[in-house]
């Protein structure tokens, strides 16, 4: 069976969502801050999860029906992405919960929804890097030209207030990750049941997180120092400019003194 796990948007307005899922005849309830639905699959039911920072993670659907979902959600995601990052595994029941790297196959000891829940944080997580992923390396292409430049001509030929767009698009990307690299942390979710921790770690793990994350902050410093170098050019950009204001008004002071000094002459 389908294991799917989609990122949307930035995040999900969660109260009214589960407001428009009860009226859609759905029974959502509330795990902290993640909401989980089941729905008829005909011979089954399917699991689904809605992570408030813009993940779904579905289990036992096929592919018309987590159209479905997604669809469920239109509507209550804040700062939609154009186009939704997925990845995809299988999942079937069996003797040890256990996570089959080689064949990308999640095996369950039992159809639990808290462990389902529990391995869903960090598929939820791992989606939700890979936009993380994707946002620098759109950063990182889009800005390379910035030290070349400044490598083979000693300095960036930019105007000052393109200079200052760049610097203000780094400042925001870079604060924007900042900002929600908190939800790769372990969730609170486990704090208070200690025993499920396991399945969460055996999915981070398999999804590679840890490292992940470590090469996502090397790429937040590669930002950073360009964010520097970025500020120190326009620094200087902006004295330059004074300078040559202080220039151009002595030499204005120089030519009036001259000008009097030889109408007094006449």
């Amino acid at each position: 069976m389908r294991c799917t796990s989609f990122c949307t948007a930035d995040s999900y307005n969660v109260d009214d969502f589960a407001k428009s899922l009860r009226s859609h005849g759905y029974e959502p309830k509330f795990h902290d801050d993640v909401i989980h639905i089941q729905k008829d699959q005909g011979d089954r039911m399917g699991d689904v999860f809605f992570f408030p920072y813009g993940c779904i993670i579905t289990w036992g659907f096929d592919l018309g029906g987590e159209g479905q979902i997604l669809d469920l959600v239109k509507g209550f995601e804040i700062h939609p992405l154009i186009s939704a990052v997925e990845d995809y595994s299988t999942f079937l029941v069996g003797d040890k919960t256990q996570i089959i790297e080689e064949e990308d196959e999640i095996v369950l000891e039992e159809d639990d929804v808290l462990i389902k829940l529990s391995i869903s944080h960090g598929l939820s997580q791992s989606v939700k890097l890979a936009t993380f992923e994707e946002s620098i390396g759109r950063t990182i292409q889009k800005t390379r030209h910035i030290p070349q430049e400044l490598a083979e001509k000693g300095k960036i030929f930019m105007s000052r207030k393109k200079l200052a767009q760049q610097l203000g698009g780094l400042f925001a990307e870079r604060n924007s990750i900042n900002l929600h690299t908190d939800i790769l942390d372990t969730p609170e979710f486990f704090w208070r049941r200690p025993k499920f921790e396991p399945y969460y770690m055996m999915a981070a793990e398999y999804m590679d997180i840890q490292t992940r994350l470590d090469i996502l902050n090397k790429r937040l410093d590669v930002i950073h120092e360009l964010y520097e170098v970025m500020s120190n050019e326009l620094n200087h950009l902006h004295s330059s400019r004074l300078e040559l204001i202080i220039i151009y008004l002595i030499v204005i002071e120089v030519v009036l003194v001259i000008l009097k000094d030889f109408l007094k002459w006449m």
